[in-house]
C-alpha cells in the first residue's frame, strides 16, 4: 500500500504547495543475472515452439501440424508397402524425398518465416528485446537457428520413418544407415538454406501476408524458371549449361549438392547432375547464400534496433 509523507517545504517552494512523495515499495532485483546466453536460448526455444504452434492458440497449430503430417504420411505408406511386399529397396531414396516434397517444405517456410519475424516488426517489439542483455546477433542467431531446427524436424522425421521401416523390412543395415546419414546431411543443408532465404524475405516487410506471398513467389518461381531453362538447354543440346543453370534455385541447388557428393540421383534433365568440380561450386554457393542470409539479417536488425 502506498505510504504518503508530507513534502517538507523548501526555501524555493511556493506557499501552500501540496506536493507529496509516494513510497510505492519498489525493490531492486537481487537474484542471479542469467545474461545473454540464457536470453538467447529462451528466444530460440520460444521461436522453435512457435514454429509448430506450441504455446499458442489452437488455430496456430493447424497448418504446421498438418504440413508435418503431409510430410510423414507418404513415408509411412512407402514403409507399409515395402514391409508387406518384402521389398529389398525403398521406392524412394532418402536424398530424393525432400526434393519430391519441396512444395510442402516451401509452404511451411512461407507460413512460419513471417510468423517468426514479421510480427515483431509489425508490433514494434524488437526494441524491447534489445532493452535486455541481448544484442542484434543474438536475436538473429536465435531466430535463424529456430526456423532451421523446425525445418530439420519437418524434413528429417519422414527420413527417420523410412529408415525404421527399412530395418523392419530387413533391408541391409549398413547400406540403409549410410543412405540415411546422407539424407540427413542433405536435409540439414536444405534447412539452413531455406530458413535463411525465408527469414530474409520475411524481414523486409512487417505485413505477414506480404511475407507469405513473397516467400512462395521466390521459391516457386525460381524453381519453375530454372527447371524450364534446364529443359530448354537440354533440348537444344546445351547439356553443359544444365548444371550451371541449377545454381539459381534453392531446390536445384540442394539437388546438385546431394547428387554430386551424397549419392543422390539428380532430377536434372537427362538425370545427369553436376560433376565433382561443378558440385564443389554448388557447395560453395549454398554455403555462401546461407552466410549472406545471416549477414543481411544482421544488417536489417541493426537498422530496426536504432
Amino acid at each position: 500500500m502506498a505510504v504518503e509523507h508530507p513534502l517538507t517545504e523548501s526555501a524555493g517552494s511556493p506557499p501552500g504547495d501540496q506536493s507529496r512523495i509516494h513510497d510505492i515499495g519498489y525493490r531492486g532485483y537481487d537474484g542471479p543475472r542469467l545474461g545473454r546466453a540464457y536470453a538467447r536460448r529462451s528466444l530460440y526455444s520460444q521461436s522453435l515452439r512457435g514454429a509448430y504452434g506450441l504455446g499458442r492458440s489452437a488455430k496456430s497449430k493447424v497448418l504446421p501440424m498438418l504440413l508435418f503430417a503431409v510430410m510423414c504420411v507418404p513415408a509411412a505408406i512407402m514403409v507399409a508397402v515395402a514391409v508387406a511386399t518384402k521389398a529389398h529397396e525403398l521406392p524412394v531414396d532418402y536424398t530424393r524425398y525432400a526434393i519430391i516434397m519441396q512444395a510442402v517444405i516451401s509452404l511451411y517456410v512461407a507460413s512460419q518465416a513471417p510468423q517468426s519475424v514479421s510480427r515483431d516488426l509489425r508490433f514494434k517489439t524488437v526494441p524491447l528485446y534489445f532493452s535486455r542483455p541481448i544484442e542484434t546477433a543474438d536475436y538473429v542467431l536465435a531466430k535463424f537457428a529456430a526456423l532451421a531446427s523446425a525445418l530439420f524436424v519437418l524434413t528429417g522425421a519422414p527420413l527417420l520413418v523410412l529408415y525404421i521401416g527399412a530395418l523392419l523390412a530387413k533391408m541391409g543395415f549398413a547400406h540403409q544407415t549410410k543412405e540415411f546419414a546422407q539424407g540427413m546431411v542433405s536435409v540439414a543443408l536444405l534447412s539452413l538454406l531455406f530458413a535463411g532465404i525465408g527469414l530474409v524475405i520475411a524481414a523486409v516487410t512487417p505485413r505477414r501476408g506480404f511475407g507469405i506471398a513473397a516467400v512462395i513467389a521466390v521459391m516457386t518461381i525460381s524453381y519453375g524458371a530454372v527447371s524450364t531453362l534446364q529443359a530448354i538447354a537440354d533440348a537444344q543440346g546445351s547439356t553443359d549449361a544444365v548444371p550451371w543453370i541449377g545454381l539459381f534455385s534453392p531446390v536445384t541447388l540442394i539437388d546438385g549438392v546431394q547428387s554430386a557428393f551424397l549419392g543422390g540421383t539428380s532430377a536434372f534433365p537427362g538425370g545427369t547432375g553436376p560433376s565433382g568440380a561443378e558440385g564443389a561450386v554448388y557447395v560453395l554457393v549454398a554455403l555462401g547464400v546461407i552466410a549472406a542470409s545471416y549477414g543481411l539479417l544482421l544488417r536489417r536488425y541493426k537498422k530496426v534496433s536504432l
